[in-house]
């Protein structure tokens, strides 16, 4: 606004500006924006304090869970030791009456034939302990050769058995249960006239 004479153009035209704006309102509850921010403050931290307490307790339990996990990975482990432990042991256990037999077989002072029995019964009695444990022979001698479970050593040129025929078991495979445990070593026919 200009000024003439001194005089503002509101004075001029007659206004009175203090008149026209509306008085305060004065209900006893007066908020300067000063008052509001620092209620918006205190209500902004106890939201952030209880915002922190929250993520305390939530890595808390994180840790406590990730330390119940290892705890939990760490007995697992002990108990699958302890189980091949004990494992071990009743095989061993098994073997042991074998062992008890060949010792008492080399003290005792007697004939060839009675000797060579006694060995026969004592074979017996491994392969009953082998047959516990689920050990068993793998067929060789007259099979078809199978590299599953044979392994050849040599292959021998003969007109009298088919060809790929086990001619010889060399040394014996065995398997525990459905698994492999050794290939038997074998020769093998190889008849280029079949």
């Amino acid at each position: 606004m200009s000024k003439v004479n001194g005089k503002s153009e509101a004075q001029n035209a007659g206004l009175d500006l203090e008149h026209e704006l509306p008085p305060a309102a004065d209900d006893g509850n007066e908020t300067s924006p000063q008052t509001a921010v620092s209620g918006e403050a205190s209500s902004l931290d106890s939201e952030l304090q209880t915002v922190r307490a929250e993520r305390d307790s939530l890595v808390d339990r994180l840790k406590r869970a990730q330390a119940e996990f290892e705890n939990a990975r760490k007995r697992a482990s002990k108990e699958q030791q302890e189980y091949r432990d004990y494992a071990v042991t009743d095989a061993l256990k098994t073997l042991l009456p074998v062992v008890d037999s060949l010792e008492r077989a080399l003290h005792v002072q007697s004939e060839g034939a009675e000797f060579r029995s006694g060995v026969e019964l004592i074979h017996k009695q491994l392969h009953a302990a082998l047959a516990k444990l689920s050990v068993h022979p793998i067929a060789a001698k007259g099979e078809p050769f199978d590299p599953r479970y044979h392994e050849a050593v040599e292959m021998v040129e003969t007109t009298e058995a088919p060809d790929h025929q086990v001619l010889e078991e060399l040394q014996r495979g065995y398997k525990f249960r459905d698994r492999l445990l050794r290939p038997a070593m074998v020769k093998v026919a190889r008849n280029s006239g079949k």
